[in-house]
């Protein structure tokens, strides 16, 4: 009976594990290099007009140390993350900041507690100095979407702009 009770559960076990390896989307087949294009393309074709002033930064560089010092701003490393392309404003005078990053493995909390800090800080700066810019980062949007890449978005319009950058992201 026990080697029985064993086997079943064996079997049960083995089955999960499978069944979550198993479990691919269009975005986690694809690699960090079609990600960040698919990221910064999103971002780019959905962010409104402050995307202009605030280009799309995708990776970190020596001859432009501002995607260095836009990750240290959000509490990010490189690796925490496979890809990523952040948009974000560093004047206080905005609250604005778009970014989609797809997680290093075992970092998805990571991530998200990141963008959840940077938005927490946001509202607090803004709390009694800019009212309408308040708003904007009280209305931030944050979630991981079903492909595990975690989108966060605080501008004006964000509802609309989420479902423009999530839907390109997912190929909805």
């Amino acid at each position: 009976m026990k080697k029985i009770l064993a086997f079943a559960l064996t079997l049960a076990l083995s089955l999960t594990v499978l069944a979550g390896c198993s479990s691919g989307t269009k975005a986690s087949d694809k690699t960090p290099e079609e990600l960040t294009q698919l990221y910064t393309d999103a971002i780019t074709a959905n962010g409104g007009e402050m995307v202009e002033y605030n280009p799309v930064i995708s990776e970190i560089s020596e001859e432009d140390p501002l995607g260095g010092v836009i990750l240290e701003s959000l509490g990010l490393t490189q690796e925490d993350m496979t890809a990523f392309a952040i948009s974000m404003s560093m004047m206080n005078v905005k609250a604005y900041g778009i970014a989609a990053i797809m997680p290093a493995e075992g970092k998805e909390e990571t991530v998200a507690q990141a963008l959840q800090g940077y938005i927490d800080r946001q509202q607090q700066n803004f709390e009694t100095y800019l009212a309408d810019q308040y708003e904007v980062a009280k209305n931030a949007h944050l979630e991981t979407l079903e492909d595990g890449t975690v989108l966060m978005v605080m501008c004006e319009g964000q509802d609309a702009v989420f479902e423009g950058i999530s839907s390109s992201i997912l190929g909805k």
